[in-house]
């Protein structure tokens, strides 16, 4: 199982930018998707994660400005992120737990989100 995110990049504050991340291999099912993010010299932190059953759960430094969602397919997830502060520069992270003969979490490999302000 492979996580492909895409997106990322520099943006100016109040800005925005669309994160996609694309599980493929042979997968089963996934139980949840989700996106984590590294700033430099801090611990990896939980931005947001969404249930196959469309739950999601928003850390409280981005709720109202970020917005989680998974694709019909329930094999990519989207993180839409307004309002762009500086202090959400960071590597953002796609995580998901799969199905595939066992259930195993995985991550992808970062992408870069810049804020300038």
């Amino acid at each position: 199982v492979q996580l492909q995110a895409s997106g990322g990049g520099l943006v100016q504050a109040g800005g925005f930018q669309r994160l996609s991340c694309a599980a493929s291999g042979s997968i089963f099912r996934t139980n949840y998707m989700g996106w984590y993010r590294q700033a430099p010299g801090k611990e990896r932190e939980l931005v947001a994660t969404i249930t196959s059953g469309g739950v999601t759960t928003y850390a409280d430094s981005v709720k109202g400005r970020f917005s989680i969602s998974m694709g019909n397919g329930k094999k990519t997830v989207y993180l839409q992120m307004d309002s762009l502060q500086p202090g959400d520069t960071a590597v953002y992270y796609c995580n998901a737990e799969v199905i595939t003969r066992i259930t195993r979490n995985y991550w992808g490999r970062g992408t870069q989100v810049t804020v300038s302000s």
